[in-house]
């Protein structure tokens, strides 16, 4: 059992749930909770370490049970030392490292023929990481191929938008790009696309058309900006044209999650 601080793969846990640039140099992050453990695992993703602790639930037990008869280390560890490095106020006294596996970019495929991206989400300066977790999860449930994670977005895999998140990771692609990377995407999806077929980008903005008298059937990449400054200069520069959520009374806006997400299902509504 490990009962110190000073562990090797305790001080790993604290680096990788502290910082990006950890993440990122070790290409790794960790997932906490038997629910986010159940589903990197459902997805394929490789555990490097599983650490628990007594107070896990049977079915976490029966978790650690299955993972350690597939070869993956696990190790338990002190309560204490659990709370110690845990985010959440009620450890559910399990947590995994997990390496970095990128989810291949989603493509429909018709009658044999692989069809190029016609539903990318951009979410820019996006920093509260419930927001971030939520337009993720509604990501998934909409069938967006693709989010773009602009450099001045929250990182996608900190411990609060994992946990927000509810497992979103490991079913949705996730791509950290450049500006300039962005904007080739929507240029031209891949190499074989017309020029007729570039993706429209769409900037989710209080004074823009509304969405329900917008056309959201021809390919497309849906900007979500951030809750505070709203989108960036390069995202306005980027979109085509703007749109909005009709709203009753006086209310201004809805904060980026919400907005985001009635956007995403008014894409899937009218394809639908």
């Amino acid at each position: 059992m490990i009962t110190s601080n000073q562990n090797s793969k305790i001080k790993l846990v604290r680096s990788l749930m502290g910082r990006a640039k950890e993440r990122r140099e070790a290409g790794m992050f960790v997932v906490e909770g038997v629910r986010l453990v159940e589903e990197a695992v459902k997805g394929d993703w490789r555990l490097e370490t599983v650490l628990y602790d007594e107070s896990l639930s049977e079915r976490g037990k029966s978790l650690v049970s299955s993972l350690k008869s597939k070869g993956i280390e696990t190790e338990e560890i002190s309560t204490d030392l659990m709370k110690s490095i845990s985010e959440t106020e009620t450890p559910q006294g399990i947590l995994a490292i997990l390496q970095f596996s990128p989810l291949p970019i989603l493509r429909q495929v018709q009658n044999g023929v692989t069809n190029p991206l016609n539903f990318v989400l951009i979410l820019d300066q996006i920093r509260d990481p419930g927001n971030l977790g939520t337009l993720l999860r509604s990501a998934a449930a909409t069938g967006v191929q693709v989010v773009l994670i602009p450099p001045e977005t929250t990182d996608a895999f900190a411990p609060k938008v994992l946990r927000a998140g509810m497992g979103a990771h490991f079913r949705v692609p996730i791509r950290e790009m450049g500006w300039e990377e962005i904007e080739q995407i929507g240029k031209s999806a891949n190499q074989q696309m017309s020029k007729s077929a570039n993706l429209q980008m769409y900037l989710a903005d209080m004074n823009g058309k509304s969405c329900w008298e917008t056309d959201l059937h021809q390919p497309l990449a849906l900007i979500v900006g951030g809750e505070a400054e709203g989108a960036s200069e390069q995202a306005r520069k980027l979109a085509n044209e703007r749109i909005s959520i009709p709203m009753a009374g006086n209310v201004e806006s809805l904060n980026a999650g919400v907005a985001g997400s009635v956007l995403m299902f008014e894409v899937v509504r009218q394809r639908k």
